[in-house]
């Protein structure tokens, strides 16, 4: 089972400041554009007062460019592109996980918490933030988190935040377009009934009703 049909399964040492902070200066346009896209940009069927809860939402923006960036990386090594569909990013998971924390404020200190115990992680192993890490360095980090019943000591608060981060870009990812279609989910078909499926109606004994 690869890693996009487990998600399906789902349902669902010290670094100083200064170096931190330094790691965090990134490609603020790039940031900006990411928080401002969600799983599903269609206002169609709310309610006036929720339309305008949601725009309040956007117009700001929790995380910073840096962890913005980093959410997308996690992301798409949590779905990446494959054969049959896009990856997490693609489907703007991103910018979904940016607005859920805003929607929901008690993700906002696991998340933050979390992306910043991963930087010092991966300062104090590679000397680069996570997102500047190479793409090795990042599966050797990310596997470290991964699997709960293999959790080593001292990695509790990173399998914490990866199983957050894994359940919010599932939730993302299986609730926007691509996921849908990626599911293979087709809805309610027009002018498709025809009739009771002849299994069910032997089963309650009107097979020959």
């Amino acid at each position: 089972m690869n890693r996009r049909e487990s998600l399906k399964a789902i349902g669902l040492t010290a670094v100083s400041t200064g170096v931190l902070l330094e790691a965090c200066k990134t490609d603020n346009k790039k940031a900006t554009a990411i928080a401002k896209t969600t799983a599903n940009d269609n206002e169609a069927g709310r309610e006036a007062f929720e339309t305008e809860r949601n725009k309040k939402l956007n117009e700001r923006q929790f995380f910073s460019d840096h962890e913005m960036l980093t959410i997308t990386v996690l992301a798409d090594i949590i779905i990446p592109k494959d054969e049959k569909s896009g990856s997490a990013s693609d489907a703007k998971v991103p910018g979904f996980i940016e607005f859920i924390v805003k929607d929901i404020p008690e993700h906002q200190v696991p998340m933050r918490g979390g992306l910043r115990w991963l930087d010092i992680q991966c300062l104090n192993r590679y000397n680069n933030t996570f997102k500047d890490a190479t793409a090795e360095q990042q599966l050797e980090m990310v596997n470290d988190i991964a699997w709960p019943e293999k959790i080593k000591p001292g990695m509790e608060q990173g399998v914490a935040f990866f199983n957050r981060m894994r359940d919010l870009t599932a939730s993302g990812f299986f609730t926007s377009e691509i996921g849908v279609k990626d599911l293979g989910y087709a809805g309610n078909m027009p002018n498709k009934w025809e009739g009771v499926p002849a299994d069910v109606l032997k089963q309650y004994g009107l097979e020959n009703v």
